[in-house]
């Protein structure tokens, strides 16, 4: 069976590994362990969380809209271009967005819109657009669009002018 030197062999090396786990955790503790020494020695200054906001200047959707990078919101279009398309008339899984700015809402020849954007009054003005595209299921509740929304101000606004320039 066992001999004695196996046996001794084996408790030494578990009362060994004990031992180092002993010493481990007692190194740590005062190694990281603040109380122990006092003050920490490298301290972080963090803002306070209920400290005073900063003012952000309020600037509205036309001067927005004014400063609007068509360029920008071409690449923006990326995102749209799996569903929708620019050329009028070719409907993909979304409607085309060709002359979309302005054009009646849920209006796009032989596109099946669901019930919450054909019930829908009114045109896709620029300002609509904007709130649509923030989150297309909070402006429109039950829409089959599946799209997150854009959350940047300056994309969504890049967007409209892009997609307004194709009408010109």
């Amino acid at each position: 069976m066992f001999d004695t030197m196996t046996l001794t062999k084996a408790t030494a090396g578990f009362c060994g590994a004990f031992l180092v786990f002993l010493l481990g955790k007692w190194a740590a503790e005062e190694l990281y362990h603040v109380e122990a020494h006092g003050e920490a020695s490298y301290v972080i200054e963090v803002a306070e969380a209920g400290g005073a906001e900063e003012e952000v200047e309020e600037v509205s959707f036309e001067e927005l809209m004014a400063s609007a990078d068509v360029g920008k919101g071409a690449k923006v279009f990326k995102k749209c271009s799996a569903c929708h398309k620019l050329e009028a008339g070719a409907n993909a899984t979304g409607p085309y967005l060709y002359g979309v700015v302005d054009r009646p809402k849920a209006s796009a020849e032989g596109f099946g819109y669901s019930g919450a954007l054909s019930g829908m009054e009114g045109a896709w003005t620029a300002e609509n657009l904007n709130e649509f595209l923030i989150k297309p299921s909070d402006y429109a509740p039950g829409t089959t669009m599946s799209f997150s929304g854009l959350k940047k101000v300056k994309d969504r606004v890049n967007l409209i002018a892009y997609l307004d320039s194709l009408d010109d």
